[in-house]
């Protein structure tokens, strides 16, 4: 974007206008970075205390002779409770990979345990699918796949009515989707998503919270984007079905949130919004707002205790944020920023101080934050401004270059609105901290600073005047071999002499 060629001043709105394009383009690919960042895990839902109540034995690895038996007498033991030890025994063995891979290569085995998940009797099915869900916990493939005849029953079982069992064939086929093609081929037909969407109704924590869990998952499958989340006419997908309404209401902040059950959620709404299928129709259900108010809500909690766990929270709904304000839909919803309220940035500020001091590594997202409610914003640029928060923002410089690049990135959303909001910024600790960038080793913090101190001296020329008074060019001189940064550096510097 730099000319060698460049001597003379262009036109303040030229350079200005390259600078933002500058910013837009690295901001893209930051998002496009962000959206192939997956999350994927598996989950395994264990009753500790049970298995201590159990006699506490250590789980031994079964071999074809023990499988065989206790399959054989699980489903021809004499009496129930023999055969529900049988099948205990046998989901003990299934916690080592090695039992795991006998298993479903031996004969018989998974239709016997798939029978046993269909039988008539409750206590054997649930440990039937105790079974299952340890194999459903394996890391390697084949047993995802040797579990596919039993997924068209935990789909059944989600309309049962014990939450206990819900819970666990939820966790189940969350673990399978993730991890086999072939299961989602076979559950998507079947009517996986109406079946979550039936559950998202569930007065029960425990179930909305497993279900959080595997609709996260199939939600950052490959094909997710393409065969799941669209489109809003077939109720068949997830646009389409009543989760994105319910996933709001279940986000909305008051007595009723809780805590587990919005985490999940929120990384369901965060893998939709990045799909980038219809950001609109979530805006117009009210996405920004709830989401908004979620952020005072959080403010809130962390000022009333240290210990809250929203952590947790916060970074899934800090992402759903920034990701729905980058949106050209924001355009189709009448151009009207929801979030236009200075509470927004008090809470924000209120946020980046806590993880400063508990979680320092959410401190980029919360920067990502601010920049996409600053890029376009006069009025947020306006109450940064107003509430006095350009110090404790350039408070956080020395933490990261990561960190630096992000506030450098939101103070050039603020110098770019023009010479009002540049002669606020003026004067201050902010040129004697840019002299500080300047002498960073990282290339990208040195550069955001020299487009920062661009903008201050086009807009306010008393800040060039202050920059050589105090040694700038000399600071300068540091960068003049470096390739990336010779053009800028020699841009600034022909910019503070001629102003």
């Amino acid at each position: 974007m730099w000319s060698g060629r460049q001597g003379r001043l262009r036109p303040v709105g030229c350079v200005v206008e390259e600078l933002r394009c500058r910013r837009r383009e690295r901001e893209a690919a930051l998002r496009k970075a962000r959206r192939e960042q997956q999350l994927i895990s598996k989950r395994l839902l264990r009753d500790d205390a049970s298995e201590e109540a159990e006699g506490g034995c250590v789980a031994m690895i079964l071999g074809e002779t023990e499988i065989q038996h206790f399959l054989r007498l699980a489903q021809q033991g004499t009496e129930e409770k023999e055969r529900e030890r049988a099948l205990v025994s046998l989901r003990r063995g299934l916690q080592h990979p090695e039992t795991q891979q006998t298993f479903i290569w031996l004969e018989g085995s998974m239709r016997t345990l798939v029978g046993l998940l269909t039988s008539n009797q409750a206590l054997l099915q649930l440990e039937a699918a105790r079974c299952l869900h340890e194999l459903s916990h394996s890391e390697q493939s084949a047993v995802a796949e040797a579990c596919l005849p039993a997924t068209s029953y935990l789909l059944t079982y989600l309309s049962g009515h014990s939450s206990d069992f819900i819970e666990l064939c939820l966790y189940t086929l969350g673990n399978l989707i993730v991890e086999s093609e072939a299961v989602r081929r076979q559950l998507l037909p079947q009517g996986i998503v109406p079946a979550l969407a039936a559950c998202i109704q569930s007065p029960h924590l425990t179930v909305l919270e497993a279900l959080g869990y595997a609709l996260s998952q199939l939600l950052q499958v490959k094909e997710a984007p393409e065969m799941i989340i669209p489109s809003p006419s077939a109720d068949s997908s997830v646009l389409g079905s009543t989760l994105p309404e319910h996933i709001l209401r279940l986000l909305q902040p008051g007595p009723k949130l809780n805590l587990g059950v919005a985490v999940e959620f929120a990384w369901c709404l965060h893998y939709i919004i990045c799909s980038q299928v219809d950001n609109t129709l979530l805006i117009s259900h009210g996405g920004l707002s709830t989401l908004g108010l979620l952020l005072l809500d959080m403010a809130g909690a962390v000022q009333r205790t240290e210990d809250t766990g929203l952590e947790l929270l916060a970074c899934p709904v800090l992402r759903c944020l920034s990701n729905l304000l980058t949106e050209a839909a924001m355009e189709v919803v009448g151009g009207q920023n929801q979030l236009e309220d200075e509470r927004v940035v008090a809470a924000l500020f209120i946020l980046l101080q806590f993880f400063l001091q508990k979680q320092p590594s959410l401190l980029p997202e919360g920067l990502w934050l601010l920049n996409n409610l600053t890029a376009n914003s006069p009025s947020f640029c306006t109450s940064l401004l107003s509430m006095d928060l350009i110090e404790p923002l350039l408070q956080l410089l020395p933490v990261s270059n990561v960190v630096s690049i992000l506030v450098l990135t939101v103070l050039c959303n603020v110098a770019e609105k023009g010479p009002a909001y540049c002669q606020r910024l003026w004067p201050g600790p902010l040129l004697s901290c840019l002299i500080g960038t300047l002498a960073s080793p990282d290339i990208e913090v040195v550069g955001q600073s020299l487009e920062l101190l661009q903008l201050l001296f086009l807009y306010q020329p008393e800040a060039a005047k202050d920059f050589l008074q105090q040694s700038g060019l000399q600071v300068l001189e540091r960068h003049q071999e470096e390739a990336q940064l010779q053009d800028r550096v020699h841009a600034l510097q022909q910019t503070a002499l001629h102003q």
